[in-house]
């Protein structure tokens, strides 16, 4: 089977090795899923009968607060 080498920093290792043992798989089998499903979606059973199922009407955007009703965010 052909091998992959990652290169990551301390932090986003410690984020998959815990993401990899909340699943109960190796890192590497965590890392394979990952990539496939970025490669090849899979939605639920039954996604695509959600296709119409909501009519446009219902679609309606809820009113918006003034800009002086916002809350002060961080700066990034």
């Amino acid at each position: 089977m052909p091998q992959i080498s990652l290169y990551v920093d301390e932090e986003t290792l410690r984020k998959v090795e815990s993401a990899a043992q909340r699943r109960h798989i190796s890192i590497s089998k965590w890392v394979s899923e990952q990539i496939r499903s970025k490669l090849e979606p899979i939605y639920p059973l039954g996604f695509e009968d959600l296709y119409g199922s909501v009519a446009p009407e219902e679609l309606q955007r809820p009113s918006q607060g003034s800009l002086e009703q916002d809350v002060i965010r961080e700066r990034l």
